[in-house]
């Protein structure tokens, strides 16, 4: 089973932070790129678990486009 994350640096500078699209509420963050990843990784799996207890559907990614958009002030 595959998710998309978005991976982006911290706000303060200090390392990263990531989230899951598909997975609401599921976020992690880390001082490198690889340790966010392997955060975020244990983060899906966790909140996969607890759907899976409550017998809720695991939900499909959606594989979200990602655009940029143009905007003039």
């Amino acid at each position: 089973m595959e998710f998309v994350v978005v991976l982006e640096p911290d706000v303060e500078g200090k390392g990263y932070v990531a989230f899951c699209p598909t997975l609401p509420g599921c976020f992690s963050q880390g001082d490198t790129r690889e340790e966010t990843l392997a955060n975020i990784k244990e983060a899906i799996e966790a909140y996969i678990e607890s759907l899976k207890k409550e017998g809720l559907p695991v939900p499909v990614d959606t594989k979200p486009e990602v655009a940029l958009v143009k905007v003039y002030e």
